[in-house]
């Protein structure tokens, strides 16, 4: 029985310094640029392991950015009205977390539109679970149990149109100045139903 937890355990380790390396490699070229070959070697890991976890480069900077996208869904979870926090300092941080990571934002969404897809989704979900109310996760397990909600889509949309934009540009203004340029715009969009 022991063998599966040691087996876990490096494959945990694994896709960690996996995903770490990208980390570093996304510091000195664009992702077009990185191989699975460059991953390997900076992880130290063989080339069957990476095949074992990820597709390619671009499935691969998916699931390595997937903690950062959970901060930002978990901010776009407030985009609707109703919540506690006062809508500009909600999409405020959205901003502020993007800019945090501009850097690495902007490498994955001039390489990859699976990363951007794979983004847009998650946001989609998290904006339909709180505009539905519910008390399910934010992140559905499996999105197949999720209703299609052209809205939610709609709001996601909005949102990392404008996020891309502001990225691609070099980040121009600060976040507040953003956050209240585009917010009665989200707001119209997401109340429109109500």
């Amino acid at each position: 029985m022991p063998a599966p937890q040691v087996s876990d355990r490096r494959s945990r380790r694994s896709r960690s310094a996996l995903e770490a390396a990208l980390l570093e490699l996304l510091d000195e070229r664009e992702l077009n640029q990185i191989s699975v070959s460059d991953l390997t070697k900076r992880a130290d890991v063989n080339r069957s392991t990476f095949y074992e976890h990820y597709t390619d480069v671009h499935d691969l900077a998916a699931a390595a950015c997937t903690e950062m996208f959970d901060e930002l869904v978990s901010a776009a979870r407030v985009l609707l009205p109703g919540e506690q926090v006062a809508p500009e300092d909600a999409l405020t941080r959205i901003f502020e977390h993007v800019g945090a990571h501009e850097r690495l934002y902007r490498a994955l969404f001039a390489a990859s539109a699976r990363v951007l897809g794979h983004l847009h989704h998650r946001l989609a979900i998290a904006i339909h679970v709180h505009r539905a109310g519910t008390s399910s996760p934010t992140h559905a397990d499996d999105p197949e149990y999720v209703p299609h909600d052209p809205v939610a889509a709609l709001l996601a949309g909005a949102l990392m149109g404008a996020v891309t934009d502001w990225v691609r540009r070099g980040c121009p203004g600060t976040p507040d100045e953003i956050a209240g340029a585009i917010w009665p715009y989200l707001v119209g969009a997401g109340s429109a139903d109500r």
